[in-house]
Formats: C-alpha cells, structure tokens, sequence
C-alpha cells in the first residue's frame, strides 16, 4: 500500500475518543515509512461491535454490583479488560484470592493496605474502589 491510499475514514465509535494508529506504507521511494490512520468503514464497524458488548457486559456487572452479588473488584477489572489471572499478578495475589475478592463477602474483609493494590491496579482512588454504587 502507498502512503497515499491509506486509508483515512474517520469514525468516533466511542464517544470522544479520537482513535489513531500506525500503518506502514511504501512512499515516493519505495521505502517503508509509518502513516497515521485513522482506519477504514469496514474495520471502524467491528471496532464498534466489540466495544459495545464490552459496554453491555459492563453494564450488567455493574448492576450485578449494585445488587449486591459482585464486588467493585470484578466490576473495575472488566472495565480496565482484565482477568482474574492478570489481576492477580498486578496485586500480587493468587487467581483463587482475586476471585474470592471479586464477591462481596470477601471484599468486605480486604486491609485497607490491599484496597491500595486493588486501586493502584484499576489507577483510582480507594475511595472510588469502596464507593462504588453509593
């Protein structure tokens, strides 16, 4: 592809959010240089697909939280796209810990010293982690 024909239809699939990405393109001397793009229809729609489920599976954690049946714990991992394993790593916990966190019962017990990881992890504050839904 020519520096020329990259692609450039520009499409906000999330509100705000200005999307930007290198392509590589061949120029004027037929030597590879990085071209800003800001995609194509086709890859703008399934972009758009998949951050809408990801928003309705949001959602529904959320309300699973507010209904008192998850923990802000899973509700700040799915939204930062994490999983339980990851998690674990960033908070220095094991996978069967983060989970136990992830319910109520358990995140109720957590120190203040691992709220401070979990936040540290999700780049909020404590007071976000502990308040959530209030």
């Amino acid at each position: 592809m020519k520096v020329n024909e990259v692609p450039q239809d520009p499409k906000d699939f999330r509100e705000g959010a200005k999307v930007k990405k290198v392509i590589y393109a061949v120029d004027d001397d037929g030597k590879y240089t990085s071209v800003n793009s800001a995609g194509w229809e086709a890859e703008n729609f399934a972009t758009k697909q998949a951050w809408d489920a990801i928003d309705e599976e949001l959602a529904e954690t959320a309300e699973k939280v507010k209904a008192g049946e998850l923990s802000p714990i899973a509700y700040y991992m799915h939204k930062c796209l994490m999983e339980p394993s990851l998690l674990a790593k960033y908070v220095g916990k094991w996978q069967w810990q983060v989970n136990k966190h992830m319910k109520p019962s358990g995140f109720n017990k957590l120190s203040a010293d691992m709220l401070s990881k979990y936040a540290k992890a999700f780049n909020i504050t404590i007071e976000e982690l502990t308040s959530f839904g209030k």
